[in-house]
């Protein structure tokens, strides 16, 4: 199916009327699949050139009125408007996709090679602990049970840590995002990539629906800014900056500087002390009301 509504082969009539597909689910698709090209084309060029190395992604497709956000990693994107803040996107990180990984590991057990226990425990266990009844969780479960502790519950843990320390299989803070095919556990041959998945979360706005005003943008940044700000600071600077800079071309691109600097260990009214980001700090500010006002355009 065009996104026009024309379809593109004789099949298509029938089958998209009896599964309801939409234009938006082209577009979804089509997402989909470039983040996973993508990735291999990555794995590819770093095997061609001897190199290692990833990235999560974050990517914002304005088109036929709509905002489609696809994001892969802990990169975050949100709507900030004068009475309104809305993610637009979910973190991946091992402690959110905790069932998929373990899951991935009771299916394929060969691929923690015996070094690595799946089941999740309130705290790292010790020798002393064998016998004892403690708290667990399994692929299946969302809740937690007892279970009496063995020598396989005392290997490393699957995932370890919590909040922003959460490593999976001790290495990577990230449960999505592209390249990393040659990654392996410190001093074993385990590889993380099966684990790490590259196909993101697709979030639509529909901005045709939206009352958009000139001071309406989406913000776009890496973990490096969403460590030191929370959704509310960041929508705070913005409305802060925006509406007293209306006549400068330049303001978006400034108040993108603004927040990086922000994450650079200056006091304000705003973070107290002035907390410093340690991370890289990518950060994007998209005006939407042109969008509005132009919705046939890419």
């Amino acid at each position: 199916m065009h996104l026009s509504g024309r379809c593109i082969c004789p099949s298509d009539p029938q089958f998209v009327e009896e599964k309801g597909i939409k234009a938006e689910d082209l577009v979804i698709g089509a997402l989909e699949s470039a983040f996973q090209e993508c990735d291999e084309v990555i794995g590819r060029e770093l095997e061609a050139s001897g190199q290692v190395g990833g990235c999560t992604a974050l990517v914002a497709v304005s088109l036929q009125g709509k905002l489609y956000v696809a994001n892969a990693g802990d990169s975050r994107a949100i709507l900030v408007r004068r009475d309104e803040i809305r993610p637009l996107s979910s973190e991946f990180t091992p402690e959110t996709e905790r069932q998929r990984i373990q899951q991935l590991a009771f299916v394929y057990p060969e691929l923690l090679a015996g070094e690595f226990t799946r089941l999740e425990f309130p705290r790292r266990l010790k020798g002393d602990d064998l016998g004892q009844k403690v708290l667990f969780r399994d692929h299946h479960m969302r809740g937690w049970s007892y279970k009496r502790v063995d020598k396989s519950d005392l290997k490393y843990p699957l995932i370890h840590g919590q909040g922003r320390q959460a490593r999976l299989l001790g290495t990577l803070a990230v449960s999505r995002g592209l390249g990393d095919h040659q990654l392996r556990v410190l001093d074993t041959n385990i590889q993380l990539k099966p684990f790490l998945l590259s196909v993101p979360q697709v979030t639509v706005l529909d901005v045709d629906q939206l009352e958009l005003q000139e001071d309406d943008v989406v913000v776009m940044a890496t973990d490096g800014l969403w460590d030191v700000l929370s959704n509310e600071q960041v929508a705070w600077l913005v409305r802060s900056f925006l509406p007293g800079n209306q006549e400068d071309p330049h303001r978006f691109l400034k108040l993108a500087q603004m927040l990086i600097h922000s994450t650079q260990g200056k006091e304000d009214g705003l973070t107290g002390e002035g907390q410093v980001s340690y991370d890289d700090v990518s950060v994007f500010v998209i005006p939407l009301h042109s969008q509005g006002q132009d919705s046939n355009g890419p």
